[in-house]
């Protein structure tokens, strides 16, 4: 099994070193998964847990005060789940796998999707506001009025690029998941990339990608889905994740960042001042025990 984690791309974050200990820690634990969808869940549970990042338990919050959180997962198999501007859900990629197995759809949205991740044992009515989520959000002054003044406010303080991915590989299966708060003081019910297949996340035969950064432009141009494609065609992740960028940064000027896993190699590539990752490797010796390293 190997896996590749993001921490989101963007501004240089508080704590780089504490960071990446979660990040580090968290892929050691997610390597020794069953499964390639196993190791991607459980890596992003663990960092929608940490108040670190942006997804989960803390992060971006909307213009009504409600933080919502957003994920997907996606499999070589093809099979796909999101779920997407789901209140009191901490652990939104468990949502988006609950989606992926049990119902014929790919994407649901709102109460519904947090209806169904209870009904599937996905813990809800989790409060998502941390102290420092609280204290910004009070001091952020939106004005009330009309949806044109709000929207001129927005504008000018819409922000913010993290999010948390994954990809895994077990040499015959692959599985690629983002998650996400969105981004600070996006329009009450606003949905980014991360649920978007193709957008911040895909998975085919020859590998997977997740994309992190600038939500809206990455949409326009399913970035994700481009890096996978190089996959396709024989490029290596390196090659898949610098191509795809080059495209992203040529189409939209915008920063993002991307990893991809191919079957022999991990690329990433980011064009913004940052974005922490950390790779792990397992694998079985002839000894009968398995042995870890942490890249």
């Amino acid at each position: 099994m190997r896996i590749v984690l993001h921490g989101g791309a963007g501004d240089s974050p508080e704590a780089p070193i504490q960071r990446q200990s979660i990040l580090d820690e968290t892929a050691t634990d997610a390597v020794r998964s069953d499964t390639p969808i196993d190791a991607v869940e459980t890596a992003l549970q663990e960092l929608e847990s940490a108040d670190q990042f942006n997804a989960g338990s803390s992060g971006a919050v909307q213009t009504d005060g409600v933080p919502r959180t957003d994920a997907g997962i996606m499999q070589s198999t093809r099979d796909i789940g999101a779920a997407c501007a789901m209140t009191g859900v901490e652990h939104a990629i468990s949502a988006a796998r609950v989606v992926c197995e049990e119902t014929p759809h790919i994407l649901l949205a709102g109460e519904q999707a947090v209806t169904l991740a209870a009904d599937y044992g996905v813990r809800t009515n989790v409060s998502l506001l941390s102290d420092a989520d609280r204290a910004r959000w009070d001091d952020a002054d939106i004005p009330i009025g009309s949806s044109q003044t709000t929207l001129e406010w927005v504008a000018d303080r819409f922000g913010g690029h993290d999010t948390v991915g994954a990809v895994a590989h077990d040499g015959n299966r692959y599985a690629a998941g983002t998650s996400t708060r969105g981004r600070w003081f996006a329009l009450a019910g606003r949905v980014g990339d991360v649920p978007q297949v193709g957008a911040g996340f895909y998975c085919s035969p020859a590998g997977g990608a997740s994309a992190t950064g600038a939500g809206e432009d990455i949409a326009r141009v399913t970035l994700s889905r481009i890096a996978v494609n190089h996959l396709m065609n024989g490029h290596t992740a390196d090659e898949a994740a610098t191509t795809a960028l080059e495209t992203f940064v040529e189409t939209t000027a915008s920063e993002a960042g991307l990893i991809v896993m191919g079957s022999e190699t991990v690329g990433i590539a980011t064009n913004a001042p940052t974005m922490q990752t950390s790779v792990a490797q397992r694998w079985a010796s002839s000894f009968g025990w398995y042995k870890l390293i942490l890249f």
